[in-house]
């Protein structure tokens, strides 16, 4: 995320203390060069670093400056697509060697903060998977059932979660699950990282990525970094025109923390079986009062709707309903998360790519596993070691029963494009509040129109240079998002979330 953005902070923002890498100043030569500093990024950093390898990673704004700083941080293999979805996609072995990658991501976050001793909050606790209404009962049912024959035999079906506020009724609780402070985290590893002669870069914008025998990546302000390999783990490819972008796509999810008594609500991690579902878990205060609830859901697709406002307020009376108890909302904030068509992240080789580029992304609601599960099997692909995960993550995979969803998403974005022939939401720039923006029609051209608190206007075109969907203002996180695969602009037009790569450009007086 660059300066100027306008996104609202989350809780993470608001009490890390990350570190600031400086600028890349020159050109260099490594054998790794990692684009992305959140989660995925920085694992697969700290790990290759433990082999050995001359690892740099680039990022445009700060560590943990992406969707990273506003995860909700469940560490789970409680998977948010179901085992009863993944087993009927991809088969059962399918759902197994699942199961085991979030296990194993689990414990691998744990062995990190062991071995590093990184003061991050890392707890081990329980999850409980309660029905959103009693039609989900038989859903539950059937995900046990799916649990076990994924091998997640300790999973157990309990009367209800152990929340004294509200009757959850039945629920699944998966054991030894975890939660942690992200960017507490990202801290411990960007230590470890430097320590091991890695080298990051904050504020330093790829604005070209080429594989080959000599990969190269070029940067906006004008160094070059070239390397042996290249990740490419931006939460959504930057690399990619199309490809990737067919196969996932992009949804808004929101969150609040408010404050509850110390004590009031069991320590653990809670779902529901809504859609879009609700999900839970505290997080320590340093006030000895009180604890911090986080509670997020009410997810739509990114740039189809602007109620930002009201989804949060749904979102507090959900929990006012359910936790009396709760006295302030403390934060409010949104993050992006990329789902795939088939429910598996694509973490691998690029499709269609030379063979030395890789990516990772459709984290699918988990970033904080699947990133760390991207450190693991990239770790192994660049080392040139088989892993058994590979396949079941390939990007390049096809699986011919996720096509009606594939069909669905695709419908839903060539949609987007008669946003060209609408009329705008305002008819002349005059009718743009101070600190709001609007799509106006200029001609045969739609332009985005921002006026500053003070009164200035900034004009752009609203079409998104990736693919050329028309943008939409967000009025709750104050920027230009794209409804056709989640790109996302500050109100001053800059990019700071892709598949985009460059900023809007500038209106046509």
């Amino acid at each position: 995320m660059r300066d100027d953005s306008q996104a609202s902070p989350s809780l993470w923002m608001a009490t890390a203390n990350t570190p600031i890498q400086s600028r890349l100043k020159e050109s260099i030569r490594t054998e790794i060069c990692i684009i992305g500093a959140g989660i995925a990024g920085l694992s697969t950093a700290y790990l290759l670093g433990l082999e050995g390898r001359s690892v740099v990673v680039l990022d445009d704004g700060l560590i943990g400056g992406g969707m990273t700083g506003r995860t909700t941080a469940h560490l789970t293999n409680a998977y948010d697509d179901r085992y009863v979805e993944i087993e009927h996609l991809h088969g059962q072995e399918a759902a197994r060697l699942t199961a085991d990658s979030h296990t194993a991501a689990i414990n691998k976050v744990g062995e990190i903060v062991t071995s590093e001793e990184i003061d991050c909050d890392f707890e081990r606790l329980d999850g409980y998977l309660f029905a959103f209404s009693p039609d989900d009962l038989e859903l539950l049912e059937d995900e046990l059932k799916a649990t076990h024959r994924a091998g997640l035999i300790d999973v157990k079906k309990v009367s209800r979660a152990p929340l004294e506020s509200f009757d959850t009724g039945a629920a699944l609780r998966f054991p030894r699950q975890a939660q942690f402070h992200p960017l507490k985290y990202m801290n411990g590893l960007t230590r470890a990282i430097l320590r091991n002669g890695g080298r990051i870069c904050g504020q330093t914008h790829a604005t070209k990525i080429e594989g080959g025998s000599a990969a190269r990546v070029e940067t906006s302000h004008g160094p070059v970094v070239t390397s042996e390999v290249v990740v490419v783990a931006t939460n959504t490819p930057i690399n990619d025109r199309v490809a990737i972008h067919t196969k996932q796509a992009p949804y808004v999810t929101y969150v609040i923390s408010v404050l509850v008594p110390k004590g009031s609500v069991t320590r653990a991690l809670y779902w529901d079986t809504g859609d879009p579902y609700h999900y839970l878990r505290l997080q320590g205060d340093e006030n000895d009062r009180y604890d911090v609830l986080i509670v997020g859901g009410e997810d739509h697709k990114t740039g189809q709707e602007n109620d930002g406002d009201e989804r949060h307020a749904r979102l507090e009376q959900w929990t006012r309903e359910r936790f009396p108890q709760m006295t302030d909302v403390k934060f409010r904030w949104s993050g992006q998360v990329m789902e795939p068509v088939d429910g598996l992240a694509f973490i691998g080789r690029n499709p269609l790519d030379d063979d030395n580029v890789y990516i990772a992304t459709g984290d699918s609601g988990q970033g904080m596993t699947h990133g760390t599960i991207a450190g693991m099997l990239l770790t192994d692909l660049i080392q040139g070691r088989q892993n058994k995960w590979e396949d079941l993550y390939n990007p390049s995979r096809i699986r011919g029963k996720a096509l009606p969803e594939y069909a669905s998403e695709n419908i839903n974005v060539a949609e987007q494009y008669a946003d060209y022939i609408t009329a705008g939401d305002v008819r002349s720039e005059a009718e743009v509040k101070p600190g709001s923006g609007a799509i106006m029609r200029d001609g045969i051209s739609k332009i985005a129109v921002y006026r500053d608190e003070a009164g200035n206007v900034q004009k752009f075109s609203a079409v998104c240079p990736h693919l050329g969907c028309v943008v939409a203002w967000n009025s709750t996180e104050q920027t230009w998002d794209c409804p056709c695969h989640g790109s996302r602009f500050s109100a001053s037009g800059r990019v700071y979330q892709g598949p985009a790569n460059s900023d809007l450009s500038a209106a046509e007086e």
